[in-house]
């Protein structure tokens, strides 16, 4: 029991990603079998969408569990560890991009196949399913957010993030089903109940509108980290600590270079010594080179620093 707790707990990244995909693919398949016995189109779509938000989870774990493996223990295979030197932080934002183009790309496609049966006339299906079904997943996504947003408070992932916001997602969009639904049963006998086969596409419509573009902040900031777009604070930080350096210890000039690639920062800094600078030792430079690592902080295991001291502007430029 006790190793069944942190397989699926939520103190780390690994743990909390687990316990969303197998909550994921719990209400994925209550959407699919729900959506298929009540005739809705927009359940199904429900049950189907999450199924690909586990299976983007899934990937995220494997990445994560690459990343932290890779930085705090020696246990990965030799033929990784000698093609990847550098790590494997360049693959989360390639998968956070993925995965936010491909949830957009599948709210795109659901509204295309609402227009189609709002044009074809709509459909008819079981509401007292169909509500049953709404209830309990609008539950269980909100409790599933919850919990993540308050595990996340400590754990600050990217991939976490990125996971509420998918059970947020699927909290509004089945919120929004269950209102619909409960309408459409409401009109059920009633002068109004020409409209019933239109509900489910319309409100299929609507969400998929809403949720399409939701993930575009995160596809955004991830194909800044592809591209190697330099973070301004992170700079401005950056330039502070080396002015200061190149004060205190007398060098001509610095060149600064900083990324941001998924949870890593990716530092190099070049100081340009005067040539008649007096010598010193190596363990003065070393000194000196922790001296500046601590005044820029974030030590761990995923900063990349690199501190280079050299007379040669041609090897900085």
């Amino acid at each position: 029991m006790a190793e069944r707790g942190a397989f699926f707990g939520m103190t780390d990244e690994r743990g909390v990603l687990r316990t969303s995909i197998a909550a994921t693919l719990v209400i994925s398949l209550l959407g699919i079998v729900f959506g298929l016995a009540s005739g809705s189109f927009s359940i199904v779509f429900d049950g189907v969408y999450s199924l690909f938000d586990a299976s983007m989870s899934g990937l995220s774990l494997i990445v994560a569990s690459l990343i932290t493996r890779h930085a705090t223990s020696n246990r990965l295979p030799a033929i990784l560890r000698d093609r990847f030197t550098m790590g494997f932080w360049h693959l989360e934002p390639m998968v956070l991009a993925f995965d936010g183009m491909l949830l957009s790309g599948i709210a795109i496609y659901a509204f295309i196949n609402a227009i189609g049966s709002l044009l074809e006339g709509g459909r008819a299906l079981e509401f007292d399913l169909a509500i049953v079904y709404a209830a309990v997943t609008v539950v269980a996504c909100a409790a599933m957010a919850a919990i993540q947003v308050r595990a996340n408070r400590r754990i600050r992932s990217d991939f976490v993030t990125l996971d509420i916001k998918g059970w947020v997602m699927s909290a509004g969009i089945t919120a929004a089903l269950l209102v619909a639904f409960c309408l459409g049963y409401a009109v059920e006998g009633t002068p109004w109940q020409g409209i019933s086969p239109y509900i489910d596409p319309a409100v299929l419509a609507v969400i998929s509108l809403v949720i399409a573009p939701l993930p575009i902040s995160t596809v955004r900031q991830a194909l800044s980290d592809m591209f190697l777009v330099t973070p301004a604070d992170l700079k401005q930080h950056v330039d502070e600590v080396a002015q200061a350096a190149v004060r205190q210890h007398g060098f001509s000039a610095y060149y600064a270079y900083v990324a941001k690639v998924g949870r890593s920062r990716v530092i190099e800094l070049y100081f340009i010594v005067p040539p008649d600078m007096p010598a010193r030792t190596i363990a003065a430079w070393d000194g000196l080179r922790d001296e500046i690592g601590t005044a820029i902080g974030g030590e761990g295991p995923d900063r990349w620093l690199t501190i280079v001291f050299t007379g040669d502007r041609e090897w900085a430029e």
